[in-house]
């Protein structure tokens, strides 16, 4: 078996230290886009709330619809740069797109302009 020199440590650790951050940052979603996915969650549960709570006024359910409109809009434009960004950005859209919610023409041109910025 070879011998490890300070050389071949050296050498390989300047490897590591060029690749890690590459595999690391394909992991998952960063922060920034966790935070847009969870709000869109909540903003979508609260929809849902106010839609079927007994009593509920046109007034409430246009204000939920239009914060998880808003929600879902966010997630559009956010320019996923990494990986993992775009994995989670178009997991996350293709089972909205499922649920038939990503249908409005300002979804498309958001996930479009967001592409020319990423």
């Amino acid at each position: 078996m070879p011998e490890v020199t300070r050389r071949t440590l050296l050498a390989f650790t300047a490897v590591v230290s060029f690749v890690e951050p590459t595999f690391a940052e394909g992991e998952g979603a960063s922060p920034e886009l966790q935070a847009l996915i969870g709000a869109h969650e909540v903003a979508y549960d609260a929809l849902h709330r106010v839609f079927h709570r007994a009593g509920s006024s046109s007034h409430d359910r246009k204000r939920a619809g239009w914060i998880e409109e808003e929600a879902l809009l966010a997630i559009c434009s956010y320019p996923a740069v990494s990986r993992g960004d775009r994995r989670a950005k178009a997991e996350y859209l293709l089972a909205t797109e499922a649920r038939g919610e990503l249908d409005l023409e300002e979804h498309m041109q958001a996930i479009l302009h967001a592409m020319m910025r990423g």
